[in-house]
């Protein structure tokens, strides 16, 4: 077997556009209303960057309000289909801290927070990492309706297996801002013939 040409590393590098927003966000956010707004203005930016959808995604340590990661959706950026926002913000801060487990004992209190419930790939990658705590903006069909992107084939009972494994889920939060976001990039999409990738082909 030939394995000359075989690949033996792959990655994701997050775009210095990101790192623009974070210097000029506060070192702490206390609320999930302000985590959440910085996700939103991540999300909304990504789409006009090129680097794909209208996603973001943030791990915060949840008792102080420090930012450890912050991940956009890089699948066109990167070619990579499993560059989704929370997979990337996720890794990120897997990385940092030097190991997978973002709830191991005597650690802080981590949480994810993102601008929608995870789709099917990023549901079973926030249940690994073992984060304490998700806050998403919200659930149901809105997003698939407003932006034309295949979420996979969720259970009915997600909120609930976070649950069972300890992981607290907030929803609901900044909603609204969501919807607009998702909009925006729908009209983005038709008008500029952008790439909506998904399972069922692009739209």
């Amino acid at each position: 077997m030939d394995v000359s040409t075989m690949p033996r590393s792959y990655g994701v590098t997050v775009p210095d556009w990101v790192f623009d927003e974070l210097r000029a966000t506060p070192d702490t956010l206390s609320t999930d209303e302000e985590r959440m707004s910085l996700v939103h203005k991540l999300a909304a930016r990504n789409p006009a960057e090129g680097s794909g959808g209208p996603f973001a995604a943030l791990v915060v340590d949840t008792d102080t309000g420090e930012v450890v990661s912050a991940g956009v959706n890089l699948v066109l950026a990167s070619g990579l289909s499993a560059a989704h926002a929370e997979v990337v913000a996720l890794s990120l801060a897997q990385t940092r801290i030097g190991g997978w487990d973002l709830g191991a004992a005597g650690a802080p209190n981590r949480e994810l927070v993102v601008n929608w419930r995870p789709c099917a790939q990023c549901y079973g990658a926030a249940l690994w990492s073992r984060v304490k705590r998700l806050v998403v903006a919200g659930a149901g069909p809105e997003l698939e309706q407003l932006t034309g992107f295949d979420e996979g084939p969720m259970r009915e009972d997600w909120a609930e297996q976070f649950h069972d494994r300890g992981i607290e889920v907030v929803s609901d939060v900044s909603r609204e801002q969501a919807l607009e976001v998702f909009a925006a990039y729908g009209r983005m999409a038709a008008e500029q013939g952008l790439t909506v990738y998904n399972a069922r082909g692009t739209r």
